[in-house]
């Protein structure tokens, strides 16, 4: 990462109020960018995004993705040099319950920021966040490459993989070799993000932290679940990383790209709730909740070898060292520490680490 490229760059993050959109904005502000967020309000009571005042050092705007004319208005406005679009309905339990909203979003809103993209020319590069799940998952042994087809059983993620297939059209329709428009659009796939400040419903970590501050048993749906788990610092650096990369040398980087755990990091359900118990300490524990679920995948391995190679990206913190960041923010939290000094302090040590 070049800090001193960040220095007064004008930055555009969708979806900022959300729990990866906080860390990446407040990442951002450290590295001395000018953030313009455009988000609904916090998805979640409480949120990271109120408690470690995010929109401080920013430019926080509320306003539905979906609203094409208002959020090209709002590109005109502030003409961002780089975009980050993180904003989505990110939920695989809730996408079964809400079809047409999570289709919305995360496929029209997804185009809508494309068209504001498109109607500006300042604008040399844009991260549009998308997800693992995008795949057409055969449950495979081994990871997904990023030509691999995409697909997805729930509407969560086949809107993910719908919206793939849309930023590759722009990319090759509107920003290709020849082209007038000189933006750099690259489509990013993280795994399992899992960090210190989440509190989404029906997501493991929260699930669990939450019934551990109340001295209660959590309650795991598919504990033999295998997923690509990784800390939020880890594909936020890699996205911060190649944002650099599309300025700098443009086409070259523009395409699609996995961020994914080492293999080693790849684990059960049932791993990840004893080992956050360990580490929690008291009489904390789980059982299966026993209830009949809406399908998930079973097991899910991204092949991150592309970027590895290509940009010199791979994981700084394994997995136990990043639950270990997890209690430890949680636990500094409900002792009333201040949450920004605490984000602050592990994005610092992220950035130390080797």
């Amino acid at each position: 990462m070049k800090v001193d490229f960040w220095k007064n760059k004008k930055v555009l993050i969708t979806g900022h109020t959300g729990f990866k959109g906080s860390w990446l904005s407040l990442w951002l502000q450290h590295l001395g960018a000018s953030v313009v967020g455009v988000s609904l309000d916090p998805p979640t009571t409480p949120s990271l995004y109120v408690k470690a005042n995010i929109a401080k050092n920013m430019i926080s705007l509320r306003e539905d993705i979906c609203n094409g004319e208002k959020i090209k208005k709002i590109f005109e406005k502030y003409k961002p040099d780089v975009v980050f679009h993180l904003a989505a309905q990110p939920l695989v339990r809730y996408s079964y319950d809400n079809p047409v909203e999570t289709y919305r979003v995360n496929v029209m809103g997804t185009l809508y920021v494309l068209e504001a993209i498109r109607n500006i020319n300042t604008v040399q590069a844009a991260i549009m966040v998308t997800t693992d799940k995008c795949y057409d998952n055969k449950e495979w042994e081994w990871g997904y490459r990023e030509n691999e087809p995409m697909g997805g059983h729930d509407p969560y993620s086949s809107s993910k993989g719908a919206a793939e297939l849309l930023i590759a059209s722009y990319r090759n329709s509107y920003y290709g070799e020849g082209s007038h428009n000189f933006t750099a659009i690259a489509s990013v796939r993280s795994g399992n993000v899992i960090g210190g400040g989440d509190w989404a419903e029906n997501r493991l970590i929260p699930d669990i932290i939450n019934s551990f501050q109340r001295k209660k048993i959590v309650e795991i749906r598919n504990p033999n679940s295998i997923r690509p788990w990784q800390h939020v610092l880890e594909p936020l650096f890699g996205y911060i990383k190649l944002a650099e990369s599309l300025v700098n040398n443009g086409l070259d980087y523009a395409e699609s790209w996995n961020f994914g755990p080492k293999d080693d990091d790849v684990r059960t359900v049932q791993w990840i709730v004893e080992e956050i118990s360990r580490q929690w300490g008291g009489n904390s524990g789980w059982k299966k909740d026993g209830k009949s679920n809406p399908h998930e995948a079973n097991y899910l391995k991204l092949d991150c070898s592309k970027v590895n190679f290509r940009l010199g990206w791979s994981p700084k913190w394994n997995l136990n060292y990043a639950l270990k960041m997890i209690v430890e923010w949680h636990k500094l939290e409900q002792m009333n520490h201040d949450c920004k000094k605490i984000c602050l302090s592990q994005i610092e040590r992220y950035m130390e680490a080797k």
